[in-house]
């Protein structure tokens, strides 16, 4: 592939609507280039594996041109070329560089599919679409493409329409591109210069609103201003120094995903979601009360630790990265420094995941903060999943004990049942409650608690079903009534149990969609 500098000069993004319309024309979509590649060379192009898409496209013009051009980034032949593209204005335009005979690429455009169907673009330096063996190529500046970190964040957001949305580090624009399709107002900032130009070229390319695009870092450009939505995959490997924009925070350990959430609050507006990809580190202690302390006053916080890597571990991965080889001196160097980062703050490990703030306005000794661990299959999208997760901790926030087991609730739309037992015996030795979508959480129950989630369809309230079991098994009614509400907040927390009036649409939503008709 070729090598970018990462610091030529971008296309013109007066060109994007003729490209567009040349690339849709030709079917230069995610759906045209599987059907072309055939699925294992279109799902060996995504891990980086150039040769089965190579031998799909030999000799083809058309689609098969635009393949070799944009993703494969190899020379094709101006004719070739020519069958689908507006070569001469594409070479005027900086799209194209003239080789010979042949046309070259100069910037990589990837096909990416929107949720609702759309034919979406993705535009970033050459040699840098993520997913790859041969890491990072370029200057300092070099701008990537689209990678399963951009796709996580993505899929995590909340969807509203009509919102103020800030993406906050754009990079190739990825975020702005998802919230253009539903945010009335998209702001877009960078500390690389280069990074919004590539925004605007992805946003022109995908047909898609223009973005306020900003330069700057973290919040200086929109000091003063308020949005409803903030995503950001920011710069947050903890590393030695800034090596490449893209990645490299320029600061201390965490201390730029630190900043980004304890600034954050005064950013949102009420109700309002921050969503970031993040990295923290594990030193002494316990990594929740750590990055607890990060959220600011008037937030509610979810935060999910999806991995943790040790030092030695993270040190290879972002190495990798930046395209260092080992058995080279300079890999040995930048290793060993790495390392004695790390031993400088007494750093164990790193934990990568997910954080979102939500604006609540609740006081710092009322804020719902969850701070877990799950290393567990997901399914995304999980937008609704997040929307509903801060729906079910306002309502537990607001309701006591007595109001609780006053409240009639239903299950939650996709909950199983396991049994789990030795063959041939009556009963159970334990009963596991399970959420098919979403988080796909489970939790152990007893047969009580098994027994109320069952009887729990809206038309009694909790208290009524715990003094029908305590009667059926022969329990003491008040004593069930006084042990049960911690279980039932708990089955709230987790989805396996909503509200009435939450699921008959007289409050805020706390479910997610269920695949159940």
């Amino acid at each position: 592939m070729s090598t970018n500098s990462g610091s030529a000069a971008l296309p013109d993004p007066d060109h994007c609507v003729a490209l567009r319309d040349a690339f849709l024309a030709a079917d230069f979509t995610v759906d045209g280039v599987l059907e072309a590649l055939g699925a294992p060379a279109y799902a060996a192009l995504g891990r980086g594996e150039t040769v089965p898409a190579e031998r799909a496209t030999r000799g083809g013009g058309g689609l098969a041109a635009l393949v070799r051009l944009f993703l494969l980034q190899r020379p094709v032949e101006r004719e070739a070329a020519a069958e689908t593209l507006p070569v001469d204005d594409c070479l005027a335009g900086g799209w194209l560089v003239a080789e010979g005979g042949d046309v070259r690429a100069a910037v990589d455009v990837r096909p990416y599919g929107g949720p609702d169907g759309q034919d979406w673009f993705v535009v970033s330096d050459l040699g840098c679409a993520v997913g790859g063996a041969a890491g990072a190529r370029g200057g300092a500046d070099v701008v990537l493409g689209v990678g399963g970190a951009s796709m996580t964040l993505a899929g995590l957001t909340v969807r509203d329409k009509g919102v103020r949305a800030l993406d906050l580090g754009a990079g190739s624009g990825i975020q702005a591109l998802h919230a253009a399709a539903h945010a009335a107002s998209v702001t877009a900032t960078d500390l690389n210069p280069r990074a919004l130009g590539f925004t605007r070229l992805t946003l022109g390319l995908s047909g898609a609103a223009a973005a306020d695009l900003r330069e700057g870092s973290l919040f200086e450009p929109v000091a003063g201003e308020s949005f409803d939505l903030i995503v950001s995959n920011p710069p947050f490997v903890i590393s030695p120094g800034r090596r490449l924009t893209y990645r490299d925070g320029g600061m201390r350990g965490d201390d730029l995903c630190r900043a980004l959430v304890e600034q954050a609050g005064a950013y949102l507006a009420e109700g309002g979601y921050c969503q970031l990809l993040a990295n923290w580190e594990h030193g002494a202690g316990d990594w929740r009360e750590r990055v607890a302390r990060w959220v600011p006053d008037g937030c509610d916080a979810w935060v999910v630790q999806r991995e943790v890597q040790d030092v030695a571990e993270y040190a290879e991965l972002w190495l990798r990265d930046a395209g260092d080889r080992p058995g080279t001196p300079e890999y040995a160097e930048r290793y060993d420094a790495w390392l004695e980062e790390f031993a400088s703050r007494g750093t164990r490990g790193v934990g990568f995941g997910w954080i979102t703030l939500r604006k609540s306005g609740a006081a710092r000794r009322d804020a719902a903060l969850t701070l877990e661990e799950w290393p567990h299959a997901v399914e995304q999208p999980l937008g609704d999943e997040v929307r509903a997760h801060f729906a079910r901790q306002d309502f537990l926030r607001g309701v006591g004990d007595d109001s609780l087991l006053a409240t009639k609730f239903v299950m939650g739309g996709d909950v199983v049942q396991e049994q789990v037992g030795r063959p041939g015996e009556e009963d159970p030795e334990h009963v596991v409650l399970r959420r098919e979508r979403g988080m796909r959480r489970a939790m152990r129950a007893d047969t009580v608690g098994a027994g109320f989630v069952g009887a729990c369809d809206g038309s009694l309230s909790a208290g009524r079903i715990l003094d029908a079991i305590a009667q059926l098994v022969g329990e003491d009614s008040a004593g069930l009534r006084e042990a049960t509400p911690r279980v039932i907040r708990e089955m709230v927390a987790e989805g396996f149990l909503e509200p009435v009036a939450s699921a008959a649409g007289r409050g805020p939503s706390m479910r997610a969609p269920s695949r159940r008709p």
